[in-house]
């Protein structure tokens, strides 16, 4: 029984025969393409179940694309797990709080990209099961089912990783996570990140939240919680 759909996309040929060779091997459907246009049209119209994506494309590159896919209502579900032979923090940051879910660093093992892959398809079949009752927090109201976050009746657009944590932290409010407890829950247990970018999730969130933002305190030493 095939496994679920997966389109590559970079524009090294070399690369691309590489992710696709070991990603058949182990019963995915593979589509690669090795432009941010074809990138765009492949997503729309084949729904994979992951993307992915390279930064360094030519013309329209890997964030503006990541950008595009995730302002679209027909492929902003579709968890994306950027390539790129960048290793500055600020490109992982720019990725993920466009609302890609992982990456990888070039040059990369294929093993790691397939455990990375696997890790964000179990987050998505584990969200897919996840309780779906309406949380409320003071003026704060969390509906997994919609995806939706109301403050005080006004609606707050976040990226998908941006309302898993908030998610997370509203479950137990009151309750301290420290940032690897939130890194588990937020991402998966193999996903390997910084404290500097659990922190930068937490910025943007608050950012996002506005008058609200003091919901979400720092316990100095330990990590965070939302205010009960």
């Amino acid at each position: 029984m095939a496994k679920e759909r997966i389109l590559v996309v970079d524009d090294e040929e070399d690369l691309l025969e590489l992710v696709r060779y070991n990603l058949s091997k182990e019963g995915y459907q593979v589509i690669c393409v090795a432009s941010g246009e074809e990138a765009i049209k492949a997503a729309r119209s084949q729904q994979p179940a992951l993307i992915v994506l390279d930064l360094l494309l030519p013309n329209v590159d890997g964030l503006e694309v990541c950008r595009l896919l995730k302002n679209d209502s027909k492929t902003k579900h579709i968890p994306v797990v950027m390539l790129t032979a960048k290793s500055e923090e600020a490109d992982m940051v720019a990725g993920l709080e466009l609302g890609a879910d992982d990456y990888v660093t070039k040059p990369f093992s294929p093993r790691v990209l397939l455990a990375r892959i696997r890790a964000v398809l179990r987050r998505g079949a584990s969200n897919d099961s996840d309780d779906r009752t309406t949380i409320r927090v003071n003026d704060l109201v969390i509906n997994p089912g919609r995806h939706e976050v109301l403050a005080a009746g006004d609606p707050i657009l976040l990226t998908n990783t941006e309302f898993r944590l908030l998610h997370f932290l509203a479950r137990k409010p009151g309750w301290v996570f420290t940032r690897n407890q939130i890194v588990d829950a937020v991402q998966g247990e193999d996903y390997p990140v910084t404290e500097r970018a659990v922190d930068v999730q937490v910025a943007g969130l608050r950012k996002k939240l506005g008058r609200f933002s003091s919901y979400i305190e720092t316990v100095r030493g330990v990590g965070y919680r939302l205010k009960e």
